[in-house]
Formats: structure tokens, sequence, C-alpha cells
């Protein structure tokens, strides 16, 4: 296992860096948040079509780049780190993922290439109204009849749900509880009988929307009965991912709060040159560098298919949420008054670190459940 990135590596980092400030800056970070679709097709077509990013982890036979998670978390601490406003972990991290993991060889062959391609964008309704990340959860229900499925319930927190063209949908047999008669099924976006509804987040960056199904037709991905596996492995390697991104957007308040520090002026001092100003600047560094060396070590299992994975997911989304968010707090103390105000940009941060530490479960849940599989 590598415990470095190559040159390669990073000399993509530094490509997307520079696409993604230019691409993403704050003033349309704002412009963004502010309407219903959450993201612009121009960049979306641009990211796709002219770096091939939705394809990134996706094996070539399939139409992917054929890379591993190691670029693909790359890529996300990157969009984390610029903030960007698009459909790109909801479609190419969970749908996607779900799809290489649960699919048939036929299903993968007719659903990845336009996903890799960014012609089509999906989504992946696991949650609904508890908010659970486990089985237990599941109360949406999918009824076989005349050859066919009809799935009844609602899923909420769906990530861009409002906007995509296809819905991954975790549903349930009738009168079955626990991991037993989980399936996953597909539904076009436009399906009759569906209902699709944006919901008000405290994190605007990050578009959720709530499902309602009612006897809505739907097609059966993969094996009937077997989604509970393909689920688990899905969520670790979607955790392993929003944690690489978290440790991006941590990594970028803690450089503005330190180049503020450096800029004002109290007292006739720089701030920054004040013991208390050290001391928060060095616990900041602190947290992120480890929440970073965690996410980087799980991205590295996950190319190298460690059997820690499990664990290490769960200790990497723990890590950086608690980073992200310690850090968060950090520079709008930092800033001072300004720091709370909807001028100010860190505020942008805030909301997205809010938001990414609840989302796949908070740092209670998966330090639980590292202590579930970590056997110490």
């Amino acid at each position: 296992m590598r415990f470095s990135f190559s040159d390669e590596q990073e000399e993509f980092r530094v490509f997307l860096r520079r696409f993604l400030e230019d691409k993403s800056p704050t003033t349309e970070v704002r412009r963004l948040m502010e309407t219903d679709k959450g993201y612009d097709e121009a960049v979306w077509n641009q990211l796709s079509t002219d770096l091939g990013l939705p394809a990134v982890h996706v094996p070539e036979e399939y139409g992917g780049q054929g890379f591993s998670y190691g670029e693909l978390c790359i890529v996300l601490e990157e969009m984390g780190r610029a903030l960007l406003c698009a459909p790109y972990f909801s479609s190419a991290v969970l749908a996607t993922t779900t799809i290489l993991n649960a699919g048939t060889e036929e299903q993968k062959r007719t659903l990845l290439p336009p996903l890799a391609a960014g012609e089509t964008r999906a989504a992946l309704a696991v949650t609904e109204a508890n908010g659970l990340w486990d089985c237990s959860g599941v109360e949406t229900t999918a009824t076989e009849a005349g050859g066919g499925y009809t799935l009844n319930g609602g899923k909420s927190f769906v990530l861009d749900g409002h906007t995509a063209d296809t819905i991954v949908v975790l549903a349930r047999a009738p009168g079955s509880s626990g991991d037993d008669g989980l399936s996953f099924f597909t539904v076009p976006g436009s399906a009759a009988g569906l209902t699709r509804t944006l919901l008000k987040t405290a994190d605007p960056t990050r578009k959720q929307a709530r499902l309602d199904f009612k006897d809505v037709q739907a097609e059966l991905m993969g094996e009937a009965g077997g989604a509970a596996g393909p689920l688990a492995k899905t969520l670790d390697l979607a955790a392993i991912c929003l944690a690489n991104e978290m440790v991006g957007g941590a990594d970028r308040l803690r450089e503005s709060a330190v180049d503020y520090a450096m800029m004002r002026v109290q007292f006739g001092r720089q701030i920054g040159s004040f013991q208390t100003m050290k001391h928060k600047s060095a616990d900041m560094l602190l947290e992120v560098e480890l929440a970073k060396s965690a996410a980087y070590y799980a991205a590295a299992a996950a190319a190298e298919e460690d059997e820690d994975l499990p664990a290490l997911a769960s200790l990497a989304k723990a890590s950086a949420s608690s980073a992200y968010m310690q850090t968060a707090i950090n520079t709008v103390q930092i800033h001072g008054g300004i720091g709370f105000t909807w001028d100010n940009d860190t505020h942008l941060w805030f909301k997205r670190a809010k938001s990414s530490e609840v989302f796949l479960g908070d740092p209670s849940y998966h330090r639980e459940l590292l202590m579930q599989r970590w056997d110490v």
C-alpha cells in the first residue's frame, strides 16, 4: 500500500485545483445555492466531457477511465476545497458505486457508460424520514406483481434527488425486516407516481430532496433480496469519499483563518502574533493533518481492497467530521464579528461542514461502528 501520492497524482491535483478555482469562486457558489437546480449545466459538461471526472473510478469496460478510489478521493478533496456545487457526489460516487457493487453485468453495461460520460445523472435513495443509514430504517416496500415491481413509501435527504435522471432505490419485500428482503431498484426520474420535493436545508450548497413513491413501476437491480451486502460496501466507500471531501474543505478554512490572522491588526500588532492565536492555529493544523492521514489511509485501503476497509471508513468519517466542524468554529472565531455575517464567506464552508458531519452518519455513529468492526 502506498503512503504518499505519486508525481502523476500530484500533477492531477494541481490541474484540478486550477480548474475548480476558476469555475467555483465564492460568487458562483452563492449564485448557485440560491437556485433550485443547484449547479451550472455548462460547468458540469466541462468537468464531464473535457476532464472525464464522473468516469474516474469506473472500469474501462463500462466506459470509464479505470483509475482507483485514490484518484477519486483526490477529485473529491479538491471539490470540497472549492465547495463545488454539482451533482458529483450523488451521481459519480453514491449511485455509480451502488451500480458497480449491486448491478448485474448487463445492467452495468447499460447504466454506467452514460453516467461515466456525464450524459445522465443518478441519485441513491436510502434514508427515510427516520434518518437511519442502516437496513433497519428501510420501510419503503417493493411488491412483485406481473413480472415487475411496484414501490410504495418515501425517501428523505436524497442528494440531488429532485434533478436526477435515474433513482436507485433501496426497498424491502412486504413483511421482511432487518437485512432480509432488501433489494435495489432503478426508477426513471420522470416515473408516474413519483413525487420529488426539494427540501429546505441548512446547507443550500448541497441540494437534498424528498421522494414519495405511490405504485411506482421499478426495475430490479441485481439479486432480489441481496442488497444488504452491496449497500454496506457502498456506504463504506462513500464515507471514505466524503471524508476526503471534508478534509479539503477543512484545509481551505484553516488557510483562510491563518491568512486573516496575519492580516488583521489589533493593538498595533497582527492578531496572529498573539500567543493564544498561535495555539489555536497549531490546534487546527494538528486536527486537519490527523484527519487527512485517516482519510488518505482509508482511500489507499479502498484502492487496495484492504480487509480492514469497513473499520478504516468509519475512522476516516468520524475524524474528518470532527476536524471539519471544529476548524469551521475556530475560523469563525478568528474572524471575529465579521466571521458570523452573511457577507463573509466562512459561513459557506461552516454550513457544508455541518451537513457533512451528519450525512452518512455522525461521528458518534461511526465511532460505534469502528469499535464493532475493529477487534481491538
